[in-house]
């Protein structure tokens, strides 16, 4: 059976694929932890369930335009202005299924076969796949000092005539890194330069920690928008914990934004009337929800960093928001698929390796679960690697016994 060259480049959703794994091990009555998934425990704003319900009850489900509908886009108007300070226009924007949708039908609207897209790492999974469902070519930049913090330098090196855009995700997925206003200003002057579209990944940038906050890409934008290549994408999953809904959005030049929705219309026709205006419920309601989502992820974080130091050997950077920390596990074993497989097996808990984002030697450990499950999670993990700790370790009424190390 034969494929195309895309279809066989293309690898599946690692983190899609371990949602399955623990559905159908917790189906089996497994005691699993799921210290892999993205998703928020909280429930969807009232707003949102509210404006669903009304239309349903109303019976007028029906087409829309393939950018969305005028009541999310002028939420998503209303939003643009109240969180990065620019007014744009319903043409500026569009709506899709989901970030991701957004993000690739910016990336199937800008590149042509062996174009180059940059962007640092570690990264979100799906980027480099994405990119090469346009027959494009993924550029990871790791950057020279070894942080999580990449600096323009880094990006400049490997920027090359074929180079068609840079993608930046601050704050980041997989290491909750928040890059700084320079380095942010750095890169939008240098795109602007060189003519090269910048994806501003900004799904997580209400989910940070400590008082600090996300710089706006808008800030240093010297031109207008209209003549720009920022992409600017968001949506409701992660600050609404709407993971289910799948509404984003892209704002950027209106030109950009009608060849997308010229993709989107043939791809889709535009994401569920119902999922939208549940999406414009939540931007348009009370936003309460969202700090106090951001209030108990900096404190499970806080709980999930101390357990981490009780380990010997591991380097361990404190996320500045997200509800991730990317963890070097590479005393134990510096192949990260490998060390996540026998976590999952020998105690039940499950991981993201660290070779998905980028770099190998790390596990990705979401902070999204109960506190009970960030404990009792780390506490296995501990148990099934770590010679210091007791060589008995009970999950409910099972006793197991380490004969392992």
């Amino acid at each position: 059976m034969s494929f195309s060259i895309i279809g066989r480049s293309v690898a599946e959703s690692v983190t899609l694929k371990l949602n399955e794994t623990a559905a159908i091990l917790r189906a089996k009555g497994e005691p699993v932890i799921h210290l892999g998934i993205g998703e928020p425990k909280s429930k969807a704003p009232l707003d949102a369930i509210l404006a669903a319900a009304s239309l349903l009850n109303s019976g007028e489900v029906r087409y829309t335009p393939a950018d969305g509908i005028p009541a999310l886009k002028q939420a998503i108007i209303r939003y643009t202005v109240d969180h990065y300070g620019r007014l744009v226009t319903p043409e500026n924007v569009i709506a899709s299924g989901g970030a991701k949708q957004s993000i690739m039908v910016a990336l199937q609207a800008i590149l042509d076969p062996q174009d180059e897209v940059v962007f640092p790492a570690p990264y979100w999974v799906s980027y480099p796949e994405m990119v090469k469902l346009c027959g494009a070519v993924p550029v990871p930049v790791h950057p020279e000092d070894g942080t999580f913090y990449p600096r323009l330098q880094d990006i400049e090196q490997v920027c090359g005539p074929y180079t068609k855009a840079i993608i930046i995700n601050s704050p980041n997925n997989p290491t909750g890194a928040v890059y700084s206003e320079e380095f942010i200003a750095d890169i939008v002057e240098f795109t602007e330069k060189r003519g090269i579209y910048l994806i501003m990944d900004d799904i997580y940038h209400r989910l940070i920690f400590h008082g600090k906050k996300a710089a706006n890409c808008f800030k240093y934008l010297k031109g207008s928008l209209g003549d720009s290549k920022i992409i600017l994408i968001n949506g409701v999953s992660k600050q609404y914990a709407m993971t289910g809904f799948r509404i984003g959005w892209a704002v950027a030049n209106k030109k950009l934004i009608e060849v997308m929705t010229n993709i989107q219309s043939h791809q889709t026709s535009g994401p569920s009337v119902i999922l939208q205006t549940a999406a414009a419920g939540a931007i348009n309601g009370i936003q309460s929800g969202v700090e106090s989502l951001r209030t108990t992820l900096e404190n499970n974080t806080r709980v999930m960093m101390e357990q981490l130091h009780a380990f010997t050997g591991l380097r361990v950077h404190e996320p500045d928001g997200t509800f991730y920390c990317f963890v070097d596990f590479s005393v134990y074993d510096k192949n990260s698929t490998k060390l996540a497989y026998f976590l999952l097996e020998k105690v039940r808990v499950i991981t993201v390796p660290g070779i998905e984002f980028g770099l190998d030697g790390y596990l990705r450990l979401s902070t999204c679960g109960s506190i009970k499950d960030i404990t009792q999670g780390i506490e296995r993990i501990k148990w099934a690697i770590d010679p210091n700790s007791p060589n008995e370790l009970f999950i409910g009424e099972r006793k197991l016994t380490r004969d392992w190390l």
